[in-house]
């Protein structure tokens, strides 16, 4: 049984949550309030140094953290994570794409309307994270026009990482109607029997 360290509404902990259930994966959720501080106690830095959701606690009481690095623990000799090596290589560029060129425009713009409200001394930011933002989705658009999931024929943990911030994206003020094969994308991952809601 894992036990889950998370906040709903991240897509970061989201990412873990929807792994678990496409494996079929028994867990625990343990409820973690960002905003309240409560990466910040000695309790939980004891989990994860670096203060941050989320953290997936095994059975021998190991916790791993970081979520890309946590969806390829739990996919691992699984369908979610392919064993040739080159498609394995290129769901890990999707990965760091993800991390480098996704996640610090689309989610963090998404926390600072949806999280914070949009607070004037923010907007210069929120406007960049636009700019950069649009580029990325652009770059999963020009792919997924080629293939129905981000590395070829198959759903893997690529597509997991990606979804989990681009299907919120209309909360940071990412307007995806422009993206066809982006929204096709977002539909056959939803699709999915096993798939499971961000705040189901």
């Amino acid at each position: 049984m894992y036990t889950v360290y998370g906040d709903q509404l991240s897509g970061n902990c989201y990412k873990v949550k929807l792994a678990l259930h496409l494996l079929g994966l028994p867990y625990q959720w343990r409820e973690i309030n960002i905003l309240k501080g409560e990466t910040q106690t000695a309790e939980f830095l004891a989990m994860n140094p670096n203060g941050k959701v989320p953290v997936l606690k095994l059975e021998d009481g190991t916790c791993l953290w970081e979520s890309n690095a946590i969806l390829n623990f739990l996919a691992d000799g699984s369908e979610l994570l392919p064993s040739e090596p080159r498609l394995r290589t290129q769901v890990l560029q999707w990965q760091f794409f993800e991390q480098y060129s996704h996640e610090p425009y689309v989610a963090v713009a998404r926390f600072i309307e949806f999280y914070l409200g949009l607070p004037e001394e923010r907007r210069e930011e929120y406007a960049r994270c636009h700019k950069g933002g649009y580029k990325a989705l652009k770059v999963m658009e020009k792919q997924l026009e080629q293939t129905p999931y981000l590395v070829g024929d198959t759903y893997s943990i690529a597509d997991i990482t990606l979804y989990a911030y681009t299907h919120v994206a209309h909360q940071g003020g990412f307007d995806l109607s422009n993206f066809p094969a982006i929204n096709a994308w977002l539909a056959r991952v939803a699709d999915h029997p096993r798939h499971v809601g961000m705040q189901d």
